[in-house]
Parts: C-alpha cells; structure tokens; sequence
C-alpha cells in the first residue's frame, strides 16, 4: 500500500499496471547519510520521531566499508572479465535489498525507473494487463486487469510465470522479470505458467495492448441497487468515485455494492477519502505501524456525507492492498458486508527513495505494516469475507492447447478443461474427469457445426479459440456470476425485511 510522506512532492500513481505491485512515493529525499535530516519527515522518520532511538546506527563502520571496497577491488583487479563498475555497484544494491527477504523492497535503475514514472504519466501504456508481485522466489500473479489482454487470454491471480517468450524467469528481481513481459502494443507474450492444482505449466499466449486506466465504473443494476466496480485506487479514483456514487444516489439507491475483485491497490490517502465518505466522525479508518511499535491512526475526518443503506463489498484472491483496506474499513466501521473470496494479503506500505548519485535510479524499501481499524493484520491471511461464494469452475479452467490436437481416447487436464467449457456453453456431458470419451466428441462435433467449423470432433487451434470466446462471452454475463449474485440476493433480503416484507 501507498503511504504519502509529509515530505513527498511526487505522488507515482499505477505502478501496479506495470507489474510492480503497488503505487509507492517518489521523494525528493536521498538515501544518502549527509540527507537524513532532509527526510526526517517522511514516512520513516515519523516513525523514528515517535518511536524513539533508532534500532541501530544508519552508517557502516569503517570496517565495513573496507570490506566492501576489497570485494570491489577483487573484482576490477582479479576476476577474469572485465566488468562495468556501474554493474558491480547496482549488484550490490540488489544484494542489500535481497537480503531483506521482502518481495517489495526492489533496486530500479535508470532505465527501469523511467519506465516507472513513463507508466504514471500517460493516460494509458502498453502491456499484457496483469500485475505481479514476487512469491516464493517466482513471478506471481496478484490479479489481471478488468478487460486487458491478459484476463482475456485466461490468466488468473496466483498464476506463477515462469517464462516469456521462451526467456526463463528464474533468478531475476521482479523488475527486471516486468521489463521482459512488458513490450509494445500488438507484439505477443509467450507466457509458461504453472497454475494451482494442474501437475505441468500450462502456456498461454497474451498479445501486448494499450492498457485502459479508468478506474470507476457504475451502474444501477437493479431496482434501488446500486454497483460501482473499483479497478484500482488512482490519483483521481476518490472523486470518480464520489462523482458516481451521487448519480446512483440521486436515482433513488437503496443498497450498494462496491466490487473490489482484482483490483490489486493503489494511493492510501484515496482509500482513506473514499472511507471518510461512510465513516462516522472520530472512528479509525486504517493504521499504519512501523518497526519502532508505533502506530499512526487515520482517522474520518467528518466529511461523511453518504451511507445509511446496506452496503456490500465484492472481494477475491486479486483483491489486494488499497482493496483490502476498503473492505475492512467499511466492515468495521460501516457495518459492511464483505462477500466473495479471501483476499490477497497484501499488508505492507512502500515508499520509493532517489538514490544520492542523481542518475536516475530509485530504492522502493518497505517501511510500514497497515492493519484493520480494530488493529488487525492482513499480511499473508487476508481478509475473509463474511459470505463465502465461489464463481464457477470455468472461471479457473486453463486455455485449451494451441500447439496440438485433443481427440477421443486421450486423458488428463487439459481434456477436463474441455468438457467444463463445453457444460458452461450449455452442452450436456456425462463427465468432466479428463477422459475424452464418445460423449465428449459428440457434443464438440455439435459445438464446431453450430459455430461454422468442420466437425471433426478434434480440438485444433481454431476450435479451441472459439471454445475460449464462446466461454468467455457467457462468463461475462451477469446471471453467470455466482459472487455478484449472491450480493444482489443479500441486497434484495435486507431490503425487503426492512420494509417488513
């Protein structure tokens, strides 16, 4: 999660299209030791004011020092390539933070950091739509961006990317493994996934896109029930937020659902403004506890100006960070309902940090833990929603292979992928346990003459991608959504007891 230091002239916003998981700060402050008193009033030196002395000195002894200069002098003198000492000190760096053991504390270099603040300032930019974070020493995926090219293709939060393109992952820093899966508009991402509960990686091909940034979208989607789908918390998603939710207001809203799902974060002071709009006066909002113990609590400030009516927040696996915070602000302090899925577990704060040299580069360091209004961790566990509720197997199924044929007789995951495709189009199987049986072929032969394919009961590469589209355009429609109905008939059940129904 984003923190704005009091110090901070730079808010970088959509860092996480670009693959770096969370918005984070970009200080005028140095890390320099000559510069710590200029960042004093930053996010870390709140923290070293309020908790006391510091934990350990910030300067390396001189012992230290040589130490790190006779390893640097071994390598320019003795080592057999000759290297760029550029090279060697980035290293360096990437080794301190390494040894953090932290997957969002990362060394961005020049180019890397340009990029980063490229991402902030246009409207839109190019890639597969997905952001990631770093797992287990793998590329994960926290959530595929609403209609981007990646959720298209069928990846999904907690896919591990393991290749693109051929070009293995393994050993890379989060960064640099973004910068290999970004890439311009129209060009494709050969991405080698390995997916929960599949015993091989699975390959899917994302064609790079421009990437659509509006984060807010609303509608009235019922009588007296309102929905506002938050993509991500942006610069300007507070007053769109606000924007939409009194238009749904003025039409007569009784009830309101605000969805979360992948939505992986964003700007902590947008999700706070968007909780003052619900929470009384004086009541917490979010805390933010750094190494010292102490605590920072935000507060509502007395801007409350919506609410009484029922409330429901949709959440998922891609529900991360900004999203999370909402969903158990509103929870315990606006008396919400979150529904839907466990959430990421995203419960640490990032600020990002110019190095003293000037050349471009920048230190994103994790310098916060937040938690819940009651105090409460996220990290790891989540948020668990109040009502459970799964979306359909098809929502988790694999792309069909597109570099062989699937045909009678054969076995395994991605024939079971097959058939749960062919029941959510609405074709009748015996089966779905991954043996291509007669049925099987019957049903597909119907689906290729139906959709102008020859009917040779096989799936190739054609049939495959019209299986995929067909799935795709009933998964979109909203009676097939399982989470957000079950919202709608909380909605419609508080409703009508309230009106003595």
């Amino acid at each position: 999660m984003l923190y704005r230091g009091r110090t901070v002239v730079t808010i970088a916003i959509l860092a996480m299209l670009t693959g770096s998981l969370l918005t984070v700060v970009l200080s005028d402050a140095s890390i320099s030791d000559n510069e710590q008193h200029h960042h004093s009033g930053d996010a870390t030196g709140t923290e070293q004011q309020a908790g006391g002395k510091r934990a350990s000195s910030s300067a390396m002894t001189e012992e230290q020092l040589r130490k790190i200069q006779s390893v640097y002098r071994l390598i320019q003198t003795q080592f057999i390539h000759e290297v760029e000492s550029e090279s060697v000190i980035d290293g360096a760096i990437r080794g301190m933070l390494l040894s953090l053991n932290d997957p969002y504390s990362t060394y961005m270099d020049a180019e890397q950091a340009e990029y980063f603040q490229d991402a902030v300032i246009e409207s839109s930019f190019s890639g597969i739509g997905a952001e990631v974070t770093m797992h287990d020493g793998r590329v994960t995926v926290v959530a595929p961006i609403k209609d981007s090219p990646a959720e298209r293709a069928g990846v999904r939060a907690r896919d591990q990317i393991l290749s693109v393109n051929g070009e293995s992952l393994e050993g890379l820093s989060l960064n640099e493994a973004v910068m290999k899966i970004r890439g311009k508009k129209g060009t494709q991402a050969k991405l080698e996934i390995l997916r929960e509960g599949l015993s091989e990686p699975i390959e899917i091909i994302v064609v790079r896109d421009d990437i659509d940034i509006e984060t807010v979208f609303a509608e009235m989607v019922e009588d007296g029930i309102g929905k506002i789908e938050i993509r991500q918390f942006a610069q300007d998603t507070d007053k769109r937020f606000a924007e939409e939710l009194v238009k749904l207001e003025q039409q007569g809203m009784k009830g309101l659902i605000i969805d979360v799902r992948n939505n992986p974060g964003g700007i902590l002071p947008v999700v706070v403004k968007m909780a003052n709009m619900f929470i009384e006066e004086g009541k917490p909002i979010v805390q933010v506890q750094y190494r010292s113990g102490y605590r920072e609590q935000f507060n509502a400030d007395g801007s409350k100006k919506h609410g009484g009516y029922p409330i429901v927040v949709l959440t998922n696996q891609g529900s991360a960070s900004a999203s999370e915070i909402l969903a158990a602000s509103l929870r315990e302090g606006a008396g919400a309902i979150v529904i839907g899925e466990r959430t990421f577990g995203k419960g640490t704060v990032q600020s990002t940090f110019n190095t003293a040299v000037n050349d471009g580069s920048h230190v994103k360091l994790t310098i916060a833990e937040w938690l819940t209004p009651k105090g409460n961790s996220v990290s790891e566990d989540g948020v668990k929603p109040d009502i459970e509720a799964a979306l359909p197997d098809a929502y988790h199924v694999s792309p069909l292979p597109k570099d062989k044929v699937l045909e009678h007789d054969m076995v395994g995951d991605d024939v079971a992928a097959l058939q749960v495709m062919l029941e959510t189009i609405g074709y009748e199987l015996n089966r779905t346990d991954g043996y291509f049986d007669q049925r099987t072929e019957e049903m597909l032969k119907k689906f290729q003459q139906e959709h102008e394919l020859e009917p040779t009961g096989k799936v190739d590469k054609s049939t495959a991608a019209a299986l995929e589209a067909a799935v795709i355009e009933e998964l979109s429609k909203p009676e097939n959504d399982t989470q957000y109905q079950r919202a709608l008939s909380y909605l419609n059940e508080v409703l009508q007891s309230a009106n003595g129904r």
